[in-house]
């Protein structure tokens, strides 16, 4: 399922939500190369976290082949910069499009939820916990870690305790036949998070050898559904409380 709308307006410009893409979409192109093999093989080991590095359990010069000929090496001394810079690194165009969607989509009313400055914040918190939570399930890891479903995950845990019940426009895509509902968003959203779940229980016994980080979207999920109350305005949400958007519409037309 791709949501690509809501049934949910907000009072204020998404401004933090649009810099985050365009600064995600700008990463790609100029650091990554716009998916060039080299470069994006080079980006996602210099910039991508390593969880067996960051810990310091993996055996410096042990690594993963990224591309023909390049070898991503786990260092001795660790980048924890990389808790931060992998966030913006992607492995490609469809996890870029993919992630910048949901961001859109979800991302605009916890800003406007939470105020500019403190969805910035809340964002990024997001993302480190993430990150921590696939770190230490995988440990020993030396696939570098990229993407900023993690951080997104907590955009959509907030979501889903502000808004459970707004509509989301959702694409469904099924190999011959293409159609759009609009769900609520605790449906919507609880299938997305049942998805991370299913699929975090059967690859427990396979966590360091690379694939999707689902334990990062969980992690990231958790933090969302237990900070936002802490972020999110009290005026703001008094004013809109947890209804459809036809709700305002019908009360405030």
């Amino acid at each position: 399922m791709f949501p690509y709308k809501d049934e949910n307006p907000t009072e204020h410009p998404a401004v933090i939500t649009v810099a985050l893409i365009i600064a995600n979409v700008l990463a790609f192109i100029l650091v990554q190369g716009a998916g060039a093999q080299g470069p994006l093989a080079r980006s996602v080991c210099d910039l991508g976290l390593i969880p067996g590095e960051i810990l310091q359990t993996a055996k410096p010069g042990s690594g993963v082949a990224l591309a023909p000929g390049m070898i991503c090496m786990v260092d001795a001394v660790p980048k924890y910069w990389t808790v931060i810079t992998s966030m913006f690194m992607h492995g490609g165009w469809f996890h870029l499009i993919g992630n910048m969607l949901f961001l859109w989509v979800f991302g605009n009313n916890i800003e406007d939820a939470t105020g500019h400055g403190k969805f910035l914040i809340f964002y990024l918190l997001c993302g480190i916990a993430a990150a921590a939570t696939q770190t230490f399930v995988s440990p020993h890891s030396v696939v570098p870690m990229v993407g900023a479903s993690g951080a997104i995950s907590g955009v959509l845990g907030a979501y889903l305790l502000l808004y459970p019940r707004v509509r989301v426009h959702t694409l469904i895509i099924l190999p011959i036949y293409i159609t759009s509902v609009a769900l609520p968003a605790w449906v919507m959203l609880g299938y997305w998070i049942a998805l991370q779940l299913l699929g975090g229980l059967g690859s427990l016994s396979e966590v360091d050898k690379g694939g999707v980080a689902v334990f990062a979207h969980i992690g990231g999920f958790v933090t969302g559904l237990v900070l936002i109350k802490l972020f999110a305005s009290e005026d703001v949400l008094q004013r809109r409380p947890m209804q459809p958007a036809s709700y305002y519409r019908y009360r405030n037309p």
